[in-house]
């Protein structure tokens, strides 16, 4: 008896002599060849061919692109073949491709992917059928339970991938990961800026994870040696859920991170965003501007989105033309004009922007500020009339001006144009279902009533005076955290004529700090301290993204 790595060096032997063969007889007719072993195929360009004909006429479409397709045959002369081609040139421009028969049952097994309904290649996924009931999924330990009742078979991918996305929303989870391991594949679920591990699966059953997922975002199943990137719609009964995924190898297998727009998340106004009373009328003072630039800052997560997008919120009517360039769009909101980055077609954040200031906007969102182009053109646009909001990478408010010069930015126009500069991060809120109440000790007391007194005028100490602290425990409605939900703290760098001779000096971070400090700032981590003593987050939550507490004698 063969030994099983001789029979399969003889077949793939065999098979690399077909392929020759195949090669050579494209080149006598003037077709070009193409292994569709090794050759991309897309399901979206497969179904437009039902399975039966592709196989009675030995031909498959393997691409589209726009109005045009590939399409991949045995023998472009045979009738049948034919007729299947000028059939597909009545509605697209069509190029034939040589294969060879192993070639063609390979790309026919593809099939099996593209199910016969319409929805299942649209992009678009329902979690209206299985009746689910979302107080059972409103704890991990429930959508485990749900999972362990289910088949996992390849025919029930897509009920099990309905109770992962509504138990992640039941559930607030912002992200979802699929990590294949040795011997099986985890998921895990980011809730309120930390991973939860939720269930694991077989890899034989995550590959029609896999599979599935692949196809609903309209990426390449038979590509998994490099990273991939596609979205696809969770329709619910209330409401639709973009979802972004991004699939790469790894050392077992394809991982895959699903990032959840919920379009809840940024349904906010500018008191549910965790703004103190002060800071507030700062805002609202400086959104009622018709020019300038606000600048927000902070690090990726840090809730950045959901502040610009409730200033969005609040400036929309139908009287005012809002306008965004954006990398990607990641929450759609209606009776505003958004526009997305294209690297490959040119259209970048500065070009976009250019093009932007065409449309006769009144307000202007820009996703990210990466270049001194689209920083001056930024600029530029806040002096000449405009309402700009934008993100710039840095670790603070301070730190805005000091990254805008690193850009090469002209000093002089800087200061003219800044309206505002916003810091922020998320903290972890309390849960109120299983918080403890603590007692502070007197040298707490102490500190925190010299820190109440050293602060601005403008925030109000009243609100302060009884200290209420608590601890977190723990419950089922937490999952055992004691925390549930996350709020921002914030630090609101307003400018000065004083600041603008700072940055024409090109004065640095430290410098910038002092004087937005003197000129009645909070800083973020007082913001911190003021949500902490009020019983909303802990003193470790703060720390964790400001560092040390250093009081002050």
């Amino acid at each position: 008896m063969l030994d099983k790595n001789i029979i399969s060096k003889l077949s793939r032997i065999r098979r690399e002599s077909e392929e020759r063969t195949v090669s050579r007889r494209a080149a006598k007719i003037g077709k070009k060849y193409l292994n569709l072993s090794t050759t991309p195929i897309t399901i979206e360009a497969l179904a437009i061919l039902p399975e039966a004909v592709a196989k009675e006429a030995g031909i498959v479409v393997i691409e589209k692109k726009a109005n045009r397709i590939a399409v991949a045959a045995i023998d472009p002369k045979n009738a049948k073949t034919e007729k299947v081609i000028r059939d597909l040139e009545n509605n697209y421009g069509v190029t034939v491709f040589v294969v060879s028969e192993s070639s063609l049952k390979y790309a026919l097994d593809y099939y099996k992917f593209a199910e016969k309904q319409t929805e299942d290649i649209t992009g678009e996924i329902s979690a209206k059928k299985k009746e689910i009931k979302e107080e059972d999924l409103l704890t991990l330990d429930g959508i485990k339970k749900f999972l362990d009742k289910e088949e996992l078979s390849g025919s029930k991918a897509n009920e099990i991938l309905e109770i992962i996305f509504k138990g992640a929303l039941a559930n607030r989870a912002s992200d979802i990961h699929f990590e294949p391991t040795g011997k099986e594949a985890k998921l895990r679920l980011r809730i309120d800026g930390l991973l939860h591990d939720v269930y694991t699966f077989e890899l034989k059953f995550y590959s029609f994870i896999v599979s599935r997922i692949k196809l609903l975002s309209g990426l390449k199943l038979n590509v998994s040696n490099e990273p991939q990137d596609g979205r696809f719609t969770i329709s619910f009964t209330q409401k639709d859920v973009e979802v972004r995924v991004a699939v790469a190898p790894a050392q077992f297998g394809e991982v895959i991170v699903m990032r959840l727009l919920d379009p809840d998340a940024i349904n906010l106004d500018l008191k549910q965003l965790g703004l103190r009373e002060d800071d507030l009328e700062i805002i609202e003072k400086e959104l009622k501007r018709p020019n300038g630039l606000i600048l927000n800052t902070g690090p990726t997560g840090s809730g950045k989105t959901t502040t610009l997008y409730a200033f969005l919120q609040h400036k929309k009517t139908p009287e005012i033309k809002i306008i965004t360039i954006e990398d990607p769009i990641e929450y759609r909101i209606s009776g505003i004009e958004q526009t997305q980055v294209d690297e490959e077609s040119g259209y970048d954040f500065a070009s976009g922007l250019k093009s932007l200031m065409r449309q006769d906007p009144d307000i202007i969102l820009v996703g990210e500020i990466r270049d001194k182009e689209t920083a001056e053109i930024g600029i530029q646009a806040a002096l000449t009339g405009h309402l700009v909001f934008s993100t710039v990478h840095a670790n603070s408010a301070s730190g805005a001006v000091p990254r805008l010069l690193d850009l090469n930015v002209k000093p002089v126009s800087i200061g003219p144009a800044l309206n505002l500069i916003i810091g922020q991060r998320l903290v972890r809120r309390l849960c109120a279902n299983c918080r403890i109440p603590k007692t502070a000790t007197n040298d707490l007391e102490d500190k925190v009533n010299n820190f109440l007194r050293k602060l601005p005028g403008r925030v109000n100490k009243d609100d302060y005076k009884e200290i209420k602290l608590f601890e977190a425990k723990g419950c089922p409605a937490c999952n055992g955290t004691g925390f549930k939900g996350r709020i921002a703290i914030y630090e609101l760098l307003k400018t000065a004529p004083e600041m603008e001779d700072l940055i024409i000096k090109q004065t640095g971070e430290t410098a910038i700090y002092r004087f937005a400090v003197g000129n009645g700032m909070t800083t973020m981590q007082q913001d911190g301290i003021l949500k902490v003593i009020s019983g909303i987050t802990t003193f470790n939550e703060v720390e964790n993204v400001t560092g040390p507490i250093e009081w002050e004698e």
